[in-house]
């Protein structure tokens, strides 16, 4: 029997117990009666019997288990108080191969106080075999531009997931097959699409113990139906269908655009919480917060390079992201929103860059290195009059008069434009991203 399978057990054992002592009190009671109707000695209702936290759903492949450890509670800021410094790192498609990359940055984000969202792709739970089980849009069923996985794959993943919960990151979703471009691809999908793709990955994720047989595993500890609030289209397509069909279905944030590092507002009802472009060292124009797009502006389409070059890629990218990082904190202090994959693209350097960021900044003063559902909750959670005015710095503003001045509760200032439209100047080279 698996170990939450026994701990579920033992409380259920615990409850019947409870209710048996609680029986007996009732029985003993009349038994002290001194004929039909006499009152007995006053006794007080037993209490309930405890409820356990742990509730399997479906085939067990996921489980109730109570509210996410390590969650921070937002408070809203109080007047005149500087925000803090928000960055958020996520990895699109994550999953552990035998690279060992998920439990190797949980370990990162655990050293340095971080929390971070991992996107996961539906069909990495899904083994090969079973592949056909996967109907994606506009294509013939088991057809998947990722790939599949096999049972070793599918029960180190969902273990890295486990943890990566229980620690206090979020599971999103990269959706399943990740069709780009034409002939099928999800900037194509309709609405009713959209849900069709977004359905699988949540069906994968709930019947992964099935597809693999794999009973006696431990669930995933969360119900994915009520975790799932955000997502990262794939290479950042297909976005305003893919909005409307997360409107509907209750997310609450998207993150597959394009924005300057100004303060996030809502877009079709989601809070818009794109990637940005951030200084490219050595460039004029600057870089999507993106390992992929670093890439393809450094070495093309091939993503093993030049091997005399890959020290000086991995610094121009982790020097651009902390560029990006100070322009925000010494200014704005607009969140820093950072994508990844678990990737060895050009012998690593773009990951051994995003470790060196997280052990600058996310143990600095202010800085909070956050998931993008616990941005999404402190964002909720502020006064929106504040926001708005938050929303009317530009790249790198700082408040002239002082923060103190700043958020006291004056009149919010007239915006200086859209916020979130890349300004001239700032455009990226290497297409909208990889996602």
């Amino acid at each position: 029997m698996a170990a939450t399978q026994r701990i579920a057990a033992g409380a259920l054992a615990a409850a019947a117990a409870a209710a048996s002592l609680a029986g007996c009190t009732t029985g003993t009671r009349a038994a002290h009666g001194s004929g039909e109707g006499a009152p007995g000695p006053q006794r007080a209702k037993p209490a309930p019997a405890p409820q356990s936290a742990f509730r399997l759903i479906g085939d067990g492949s996921t489980a109730y288990t109570g509210d996410q450890p390590h969650q921070p509670r937002p408070e809203r800021l109080k007047p005149g108080q500087r925000p803090p410094q928000f960055v958020v790192f996520s990895w699109d498609g994550a999953g552990e191969d035998s690279q060992r990359l998920f439990s190797h940055f949980r370990k990162v984000s655990k050293d340095n106080n971080a929390a971070m969202t991992y996107f996961l792709s539906g069909v990495y739970l899904l083994p090969e075999d079973r592949r056909d089980l996967y109907k994606p849009p506009q294509h013939s069923p088991g057809r998947s531009d990722i790939g599949f996985n096999d049972e070793q794959g599918v029960a180190d993943t969902v273990e890295q997931l486990r943890l990566a919960w229980l620690e206090g990151n979020e599971i999103g979703t990269h959706f399943n097959g990740h069709f780009c471009g034409k002939d099928g691809g999800v900037g194509e999908w309709s609405v009713k699409e959209w849900k069709a793709e977004i359905a699988q990955a949540k069906q994968f994720v709930k019947s992964w113990k099935t597809n693999t047989g794999l009973t006696e595993a431990e669930p995933l500890p969360f119900d994915y139906d009520k975790e799932l609030v955000g997502a990262r289209t794939p290479c950042l397509e297909g976005r305003e269908n893919f909005m409307a069909a997360a409107r509907d279905l209750g997310f609450r944030y998207d993150t597959s655009g394009v924005n300057n590092q100004v303060w996030p507002g809502r877009k079709e009802g989601l809070w818009d919480l794109s990637m940005q472009l951030v200084p490219f060292p050595g460039h004029s124009y600057e870089q999507l917060t993106m390992d992929y797009n670093f890439m393809v502006n450094q070495s093309g389409a091939t993503t093993q390079g030049d091997p005399g070059k890959h020290e000086f890629w991995g610094n121009q990218m982790r020097d651009g992201l902390l560029g990006g990082f100070q322009r925000a904190y010494d200014g704005n202090r607009a969140p820093l929103i950072i994508g990844n994959h678990f990737e060895s693209w050009n012998g690593g350097v773009y990951m051994r860059a995003v470790e060196e960021v997280v052990e600058r900044v996310c143990t600095k003063e202010e800085v909070r290195c956050v998931s993008f559902r616990q941005l999404a909750d402190w964002l909720d959670a502020q006064d929106p009059q504040v926001l708005a005015r938050l929303r009317t710095l530009d790249v790198g503003e700082a408040p002239k008069q002082g923060w103190a001045s700043f958020l006291s509760g004056a009149p919010v200032p007239a915006p200086k434009g859209a916020p979130g439209v890349p300004a001239a100047g700032r455009q990226t080279s290497g297409g909208g991203g990889e996602g």
